[in-house]
């Protein structure tokens, strides 16, 4: 498991490959969705904006750095786990919230048959939420699923109040199984490109060839 020092939280606030908050769609999006309030009270603001305003979308994933950074995201309008979590981390840092990037194994136990055809697996490796600094404790972020697509497939939106961990939800709806965590990867400061590419590489050869 990957550890970083998260003592020092002002290591976490700088822009970075992917978390590239001064490029201006992320400047104009932080701006649009932050809304009133303390810092605290904006990054709530910007959790639902990046939930909501950019839909869940795992059938278009683009693995260049262009398709992984925040501004490649936001002005796609789509994006994955991976690269939304990329989007609200550097939203956080664009308002002083230190932010790093974590990552986890999940298996989806409701997968679409389209979706565990074209990977190979119903286990997502090196899904990706954020990890902010708010209220003087670090607290996980998954902005990943969309309400409107939450609502189509009877899944339970991932809600984030600042104080709590918001990560997916073992169970839909409707009482069935949903996403169960199997292994915590750590957290990185940026997105770990090469290590992600070189898993997908072994278990997910059609995803490099799209």
């Amino acid at each position: 498991m990957n550890s970083i020092d998260l003592t020092t939280t002002d290591h976490y606030l700088a822009p970075s490959k992917f978390l590239d908050y001064n490029h201006r769609v992320v400047v104009e999006f932080v701006d649009k969705y932050r809304g009133d309030g303390d810092s605290f009270q904006q990054a709530l603001n910007l959790y639902y904006a990046v939930r909501d305003k950019i839909s869940y979308n795992p059938h278009h994933i683009d693995l260049s750095v262009t398709g992984l950074c925040a501004s490649g995201c936001i002005s796609s309008r789509r994006g994955w786990c991976v690269n939304k979590a990329v989007v609200y981390a550097a939203c956080c840092r664009r308002i002083g919230v230190p932010a790093v990037l974590g990552y986890a194994d999940v298996k989806n136990h409701i997968t679409t048959s389209k979706l565990r055809a074209k990977m190979g697996s119903d286990i997502f490796y090196w899904h990706s939420y954020a990890m902010v600094f708010l209220k003087g404790q670090w607290v996980k972020a998954t902005p990943a699923f969309n309400e409107r697509l939450c609502t189509k497939f009877g899944i339970i939106a991932a809600e984030f109040n600042g104080v709590d961990d918001s990560i997916f939800l073992p169970f839909n709806k409707a009482g069935d199984k949903h996403m169960e965590y199997l292994n915590f990867r750590g957290e990185w400061p940026d997105l770990p490109l090469d290590d992600i590419l070189l898993t997908y590489q072994s278990l997910y050869p059609n995803l490099l060839i799209d």
